[in-house]
């Protein structure tokens, strides 16, 4: 059986692989489309658990934000202002 860890490693290199496909599939995502918000693409992706005590739903996009940072660190996605929606480069 994989370690704890790779199982962690391999279920956010699923994830980054289901929001690239959630992307492509949205024509607001296209490269020079005006993009969709982190929280839209968070939910429409089925990350988010519902308001939890102590874990409302916009705590829970946290680790998101770092999913999509990765992605722009690859070079696959990008920011259309400094706070504003993501799109596919």
């Amino acid at each position: 059986m994989k370690s704890h860890e790779q199982r962690g490693l391999d279920i956010r290199a699923l994830s980054k692989e289901l929001v690239i496909d959630f992307m492509k599939s949205k024509s607001e995502c296209a490269a020079s489309s005006v993009g969709l918000s982190q929280a839209e693409i968070f939910r429409s992706c089925g990350f988010d658990w519902g308001t939890k005590k102590s874990a409302t739903s916009s705590n829970q996009q946290y680790w998101v934000a770092a999913l999509l940072r990765e992605l722009e660190d690859a070079g696959i996605i990008e920011r259309t202002k400094q706070s504003g929606p993501w799109r596919l480069v």
